[in-house]
């Protein structure tokens, strides 16, 4: 390894020229920029696609997705039109989480097989029970976006009406707090400010809470699997097409549509209006969720649907650039998957924010151009229909009363959803793997092949009586990632080197100005070793830095930007890549991580372990479940739901482990995820920690 750091000395870190490191900076937030760069193959479109999209199963908690319980669908209270017909409909999403809209259909034949239709809509006042008052359709009459003096009060029954008139059946559903459904409060799932520690709790814990960011639950994610199972309710229906299965909402119910297309490769046709942007992802608790936008955005989300039918709208709000800035990228992205004509943005940028008359009307001809309806023009214009009011368009009444809800209700539905992963993750050893492995990858942010460009910036290099002392920089060039490091490296190399973690960083090889004993070890018996400060280390901060956001919601952070957990697995993976890819590689690499860094190495093996040996690790009763505190350096979305320690420790089937513990379970838990796990070995934490150092050194 010398004669690598000696060569690169000569680079000098010109690459950077200052040791700033990009993490440093500002952390992202949802107003940042979002650009989405169009792939230069539809092959490797295909394998960054997939990477999405995990990211959005993971993020959203619907990975493994949620058990498909019976719908129990109630629908009823039929309303006649003069050629539609208006229902009140009810499902379960989840057991006891139910779903709730109105059903509009064409009056005709029943026999016929129709396109369907679902409209998840936004954060419209009323929204489905919308009705505008004289002042206000006077005043959208008079700025062009509406035209109707009756039926222009309300966006989402002219939506249903105009698509039942085409020959569509039309869904319009209730986002979580609006309307009939009200089992999650609007101000939980809409306007979540402050952390409950009522809800902060070990066991039964609650929404945006520690624990359930670590089990990967959020109310996006309710609302995307509401949504699939929307779909599975259509689909159920005698007169609906299941070829022929479209979405469309506005603003919130845009980022709904984006992302139910992302993932359910059952819609044909999507019309996202007024969302897909390279500006603001979404400022709602209901559009976030941790993990979701890290290394990628809206735009790109949209991406997702291509080759098949995609269809925006933009207005004089944080679309307004859409023309210049996200679609021509898109237009190059569908003309390089073979469907030019499959995107379109239709740019109102004469209005603000909106979903009116105007916009819909583009929104009816993409449905009827790309259902093949074959409809002339004069046929998708809006005309006056009967307006409903709120008392004849809700679905509880004395024989449907509305569910129960509430905080209880709250607990158990959660408590549901992570029994019910739980089953699916630990049913077989095999399945275990199949399922944790891609999620480690999302909620860790980077692998082996992702490392990116490394290189040494030598800042020092000092001749000891029988070793060579250097100090640097290992910089990532790809990310702009610098890691402090100093090497000890004996003049008598064995092909043996030691990444050393310590809580306090590269000052830890040493007690005050000696090599403390367990390094000396190492370098008497021929090894390299390293020493690193970790991403801001030694500085150590008790409490992670958050976004500017006021709102205690995990997900405007940790939705943009990675944990400091993972951040400092990166500097890990960083410096196997360093060492590994030198022109004299070690004959093998292993990791001491002997205090509080040891749930580091276990992270870095678990994802690494191909290029590494042997990992030594204490656990000092570290676990990712029994984090409380959304800005404790350890806590990691996602983790918990996931195996935690014992899945990581699992999921390392390449490189050697010995685990010093005291917790027990923690032992049988990776054994009964992998087979015995005959790679991990556990020791009581009271061991000596030279046997430890002998073991990673002997042959």
């Amino acid at each position: 390894m010398l004669p690598l750091l000696l060569a690169l000395a000569a680079l000098s870190g010109a690459a950077f020229g200052a040791d700033a490191d990009a993490r440093s900076g500002e952390l992202k937030t949802l107003d940042g920029y979002f650009p989405f760069a169009p792939s230069e193959s539809r092959a490797a479109w295909e394998k960054r696609a997939d990477q999405v999209r995990m990211r959005v199963r993971v993020a959203e908690g619907i990975w493994p997705e949620p058990t498909r319980t019976p719908l129990n669908a109630v629908v009823h209270g039929r309303i006649e039109g003069d050629d539609y017909t208006v229902e009140k409909v009810s499902f379960e999403s989840m057991p006891g989480l139910f779903v709730t809209g109105n059903l509009y259909r064409p009056r005709g034949e029943a026999a016929l097989k129709r396109p369907a239709i679902l409209c998840p809509h936004g954060h419209w006042d009323e929204a489905r029970f919308q009705v505008l008052g004289n002042a206000e359709i006077a005043k959208e009459i008079a700025s062009g976006g509406e035209f109707l003096p009756n039926g222009g009060r309300s966006m989402f029954q002219s939506l249903g009406v105009r698509l039942a008139r085409m020959g569509c059946v039309a869904f319009v559903i209730d986002m979580l707090g609006y309307c009939d459904s009200k089992q999650l409060d609007f101000a939980l799932v809409h306007k979540f400010a402050k952390q409950r520690p009522e809800m902060n709790t070990r066991e039964n814990w609650g929404l945006f809470s520690p624990q359930a960011e670590a089990h990967a639950q959020s109310a996006m994610g309710l609302q995307t699997w509401n949504c699939v199972r929307a779909l599975d309710f259509l689909t159920s229906l005698p007169d609906v097409d299941p070829a022929r299965l479209g979405c469309t909402g506005a603003s919130g119910g845009g980022t709904q549509t984006m992302l139910l297309g992302a993932i359910d490769p059952r819609l044909a046709v999507e019309c996202p209006a007024v969302m897909v942007s390279t500006a603001m992802q979404g400022g709602c608790t209901c559009e976030n969720a941790s993990l979701l936008r890290v290394g990628t955005g809206n735009v790109e989300f949209a991406a997702l649907f291509a080759p098949k039918p995609l269809g925006m709208t933009a207005a004089n709000d944080w679309t307004k650039e859409m023309p210049t800035k996200g679609f021509p990228e898109l237009q190059r992205h569908f003309a390089m998957m073979g469907a030019p004509e499959h995107v379109a943005l239709w740019p109102f940028l004469q209005f603000g924010h909106n979903y009116n008359a105007v916009s819909r009307a583009k929104i009816y001809a993409w449905f009827n151009e790309h259902f093949a309806l074959g409809l002339a023009p004069e046929k998708l214009v809006e005309r006056e229909y009967t307006l409903l009011q709120k008392d004849q368009l809700t679905v509880w009444d004395a024989a449907h009363p509305a569910p129960a809800g509430g905080p209880d209700f709250e607990r158990g539905l959660l408590r549901w959803w992570n029994d019910d992963a739980q089953k699916q993750i630990t049913a077989s050893t095999a399945q275990f793997r199949k399922i944790a492995e891609p999620a480690w990858e999302i909620i860790l942010g980077r692998t082996l092949a992702e490392v990116g460009g490394v290189e040494f910036d030598l800042q020092s290099k000092v001749e000891r009586d029988d070793y060579w002392d250097l100090t640097g920089l290992i910089r990532n060039t790809t990310y702009g990632e610098n890691v402090p490091a100093r090497f000890l490296h004996p003049k008598k190399w064995s092909g043996k080197t030691v990444i050393w973690l310590d809580e306090r960083g590269k000052i830890g090889l040493f007690d005050k100005k000696t090599i403390r004993p367990e390094v000396r070890q190492l370098l008497d018996s021929g090894a390299s070793v390293i020493g690193l400060d970790l991403f801001q280390q030694p500085e150590n901060p008790t409490q992670t830095r958050r976004v500017s956001n006021p709102r205690e919601a995990a997900a405007y952070t940790f939705g943009y930007n990675d944990a400091l957990f993972s951040q400092r697995v990166h500097d890990i993976l960083t410096t196997i890549e360093f060492i590994r890819k030198n022109d004299h590689a070690p004959r093998n690499i292993s990791i001491v991580a002997l205090d509080s860094t040891g749930p580091l190495a276990v992270a870095a093996r678990a994802l690494f372990g191909p290029a590494l040996s042997r990992v030594a690790v204490a656990i000092h009763g570290f676990r990712f479940d029994g984090i409380l505190d959304l800005r404790n350096p350890g806590f990691l979305p996602g983790a918990a739901k996931y195996g935690g320690l014992a899945g990581l420790l699992a999921l390392g089937a390449h490189a050697e482990a010995r685990v010093l513990t005291g917790d027990s379970s923690l032992a049988t838990t990776t054994r009964a995820f992998a087979s015995g796990a005959p790679l991990v070995t556990f020791a009581d934490a009271s061991s000596p920690t030279a046997d430890s150092i002998r073991w990673v050194i002997a042959d």
